[in-house]
């Protein structure tokens, strides 16, 4: 059908073609388990792993270099920190099992899911010592790296 003043056709008209079919689909979407997937798939894009990349700060005191590290939400044991003479590595393994269970509208859903997130961070000078510490409070994990010892050069006379 087209519209008088035109030779376009009248969406209005195609819309009604398509009404029962658009109708059809919104429900198929709108029931379970249609719709706790499309929910998960949702989810999952708005709220992905929140360890892409751990963000971490790195500055010196007087004594100590410290490496500290923002990790909201994740538990001490799943933390594991290694350390070389030039590089320290951090890793998150952040496991999440949850269930859900429905009675009335008849569904069960389990979801378990591993993420892993590693940082190695490039040390300023290398690591001579054992005398690391790390603390873990309130999200925050703070690395203390002893500096090493300044060694003075005496300056002689006679050369």
């Amino acid at each position: 059908m087209k519209d008088e003043k035109s030779d376009k056709p009248n969406p209005k008209d195609e819309n009604d073609a398509f009404g029962p079919l658009m109708k059809s689909m919104n429900e198929f979407f709108t029931q379970q388990p249609v719709k706790r997937l499309l929910d998960t798939i949702d989810e999952f894009f708005e709220k992905p792993f929140p360890f892409s990349t751990i963000p971490i700060d790195m500055y010196e005191t007087d004594t100590e270099l410290i490496v500290s590290a923002d990790l909201p939400g994740v538990k001490k044991e799943q933390i594991d920190i290694e350390y070389s003479e030039r590089y320290i590595t951090i890793t998150v393994n952040h496991v999440e099992e949850v269930e859900e269970t429905n009675e009335k509208k008849h569904y069960y859903v389990k979801k378990n899911s591993f993420n892993k997130a590693s940082r190695t961070i490039s040390l300023p000078y290398p690591i001579h010592t054992n005398h690391i510490k790390a603390s873990y409070v309130n999200g925050v994990l703070k690395i203390r790296i002893p500096k090493p010892r300044k060694r003075k050069i005496s300056i002689d006379e006679s050369m």
